[in-house]
């Protein structure tokens, strides 16, 4: 019997573990905090379940729920309890589709199915039933073709779509109790670590409720956001018009010719969409436009883009970044963490960009700051802006929905966007994309294309970024007159070209390695598109480059 000396990230300990030591084993004695519940574990940076025997010396760290690779852990094996009670209540041959977020939830619907209160009780009832017996679940290597057979039964023609493109023989597989699936990641190893759920009835489908992150037993709250479900409905029509709804579906159309239309349809649908969003701004008699969203959703393309619209109406647009209204460096406020942060309202001129839209607004003229990021501080020299009477101005910054922004500007001159990229492409039925890995994606070719960063700087950030959107972007979009979706059905297989060296460049011995060894799995999923056939208008152009606005 092999013996192997094991490191204890989480209490900084060493022990010994033999050739037959789970990771389940050591975590009773050593996670560190026994009220916590472990979920997982990084295994030498590589993220592995509560199963895996230990197989040579190593670094270990156990994971909650408070993690995001733990909270992701539950909210699998929360879904896949889920799908396997509506096989059993509803039937096999029923597709359950699980699709976007709603404040840390998820949305799903089930194909034909009329979603009622009884039905959702009932599966909740079935739900609470595999949880209370404890079911194993257990993980499965088995051929790519009896997969294919398991996944027929279920009636999963997506599953069988993205399984055709698996490059390995053999692909993994959960089973519990007669019920198989797979969920792209790592599972709990028994249904009874999954305590705290709920569903609730949400538009044509329902939302499955998880336990929260920061306070064990507490649920999500559920949300309705109704604007933001109203355009995840608009995306998913396109999905119909461009006969894409999963990854499996495009590689399809790929494989078939197909892509350059694809690309023309996408583009042609956000074009019109800019249009209609101009054609409201103009009807509407407003002359300030304020975009917001969150990092990476492509805000200075739909800028430059909705100008153009705005020109073709008679406008004569202006372009006004929030960026230029930072605060000297050394003025910006502190965070929670006793860093500076740059994300906060506060560290914006407030004022001075009041006043100087209330002077635009009389008439006057105006010299906007421009901020050099390089020294931190305002250049001497600004822009010299004065409205005529045809003039509009667009203002993009990540707080430009939030009426503490613009407090001093009459309601009446303004009309609020919100914009991101809400992936509604799914892997397949049962394994949705996520917005956050679509826009870090885009980030991180983005950043290494233009800013000079690696891509292990900008997922070591990332998290920071999206503290700083919860607070200050997340809250305010509801209270858009508009939303624009600039997500692009073809776009995963276009950014996996750059994003993959970038990803495979990381160490396994960096920290930021098992996001990017999850980000490199995930891309698999797609066949790289060239991004010879994209317009230089296009909102990928100001990730990948050669966009004609200079972005």
């Amino acid at each position: 019997m092999e013996h192997y000396k094991v490191h204890i990230i989480n209490n900084d300990t060493y022990t010994d573990a033999d050739s037959h030591t789970s990771v389940m084993e050591l975590s009773k004695e050593y996670a560190g905090d026994k009220s916590k519940r472990i979920l997982l574990a990084k295994v030498d940076n590589v993220e592995r379940d509560l199963n895996y025997v230990i197989d040579s010396d190593c670094s270990i760290e156990f994971l909650d729920i408070s993690s995001e690779f733990g909270n992701r852990t539950y909210q699998r094996s929360c879904a896949f309890i889920m799908l396997a009670a509506v096989a059993k209540v509803v039937g096999k041959d029923k597709a359950v589709w699980v699709e976007h977020t709603i404040n840390n939830n998820y949305f799903c619907h089930i194909s034909n199915t009329e979603i009622t209160e009884k039905l959702l009780s009932d599966i909740k009832k079935e739900m609470r039933n595999i949880v209370d017996r404890n079911y194993t679940i257990e993980k499965l290597n088995v051929p790519v073709g009896e997969a294919i057979e398991i996944f027929e039964k279920y009636g999963l023609e997506h599953r069988k779509k993205a399984l055709k493109y698996v490059k390995s023989l053999n692909v993994t597989i959960y089973k519990m109790n007669n019920y198989y699936d797979y969920l792209y990641g790592t599972m709990v190893p028994q249904t009874g670590y999954i305590r705290t759920f709920d569903l609730h009835m949400h538009s044509d489908g329902f939302v499955l409720q998880f336990e929260s992150r920061k306070e064990e037993g507490v649920i999500n709250e559920y949300k309705a956001y109704p604007k933001l479900t109203q355009i995840y409905a608009e995306y998913t029509n396109w999905s119909r018009i461009l006969e894409v709804s999963s990854a499996g579906a495009l590689n399809d159309l790929i494989c078939h010719g197909r892509l350059k239309e694809i690309i023309l349809i996408s583009e042609a649908l956000q074009e019109k969409k800019i249009a209609n969003i101009a054609d409201e701004i103009f009807s509407k008699g407003k002359r300030i436009v304020l975009i917001a969203g969150p990092s990476s959703s492509g805000k200075t393309t739909f800028s430059n883009r909705l100008g153009i619209q705005l020109k073709v109406l008679g406008l004569s647009p202006e372009i006004i970044s929030l960026d230029d209204y930072y605060r000297c460096r050394a003025d910006i406020p502190i965070g929670e963490d006793g860093r500076q942060d740059f994300e906060c309202l506060e560290s914006l001129q407030v004022e001075r960009f009041n006043d100087d839209i209330l002077k635009l607004l009389e008439g006057e003229a105006v010299e906007t700051p421009l901020y050099d990021f390089i020294t931190g501080s305002t250049k001497a020299k600004g822009k010299l802006i004065k409205m005529e009477p045809d003039s509009i101005l667009i203002i993009e910054g990540i707080h430009g929905i939030n009426e503490n922004l613009t407090h001093r500007i009459p309601k009446e001159e303004k009309f609020k966007i919100y914009i991101s990229a809400l992936t509604q492409l799914n892997i397949d039925e049962h394994s949705r994309i996520s917005t956050r890995d679509t826009r870090l994606i885009r980030r991180i070719v983005r950043d290494n294309n233009f800013r000079g960063f690696s891509a292990r700087s900008t997922i070591d950030m990332w998290h920071k970024v999206l503290d700083g959107e919860n607070k200050n972007i997340f809250p305010y979009q509801e209270q858009a007159d508009a939303m624009f979706n600039s997500a692009l059905i073809y776009e995963l297989g276009v950014l996996k070209t750059y994003a993959e060296p970038l990803l495979f460049n990381i160490d396994p011995s960096e920290s930021v390695y098992t996001e990017a060894k999850r980000l490199l799995n995930f891309l698999n999923s797609f066949l790289n598109i060239p991004s010879v056939n994209i317009p230089p208008n296009s909102l990928m152009r100001e990730f990948i480059g050669g966009s004609c606005f200079n972005v």
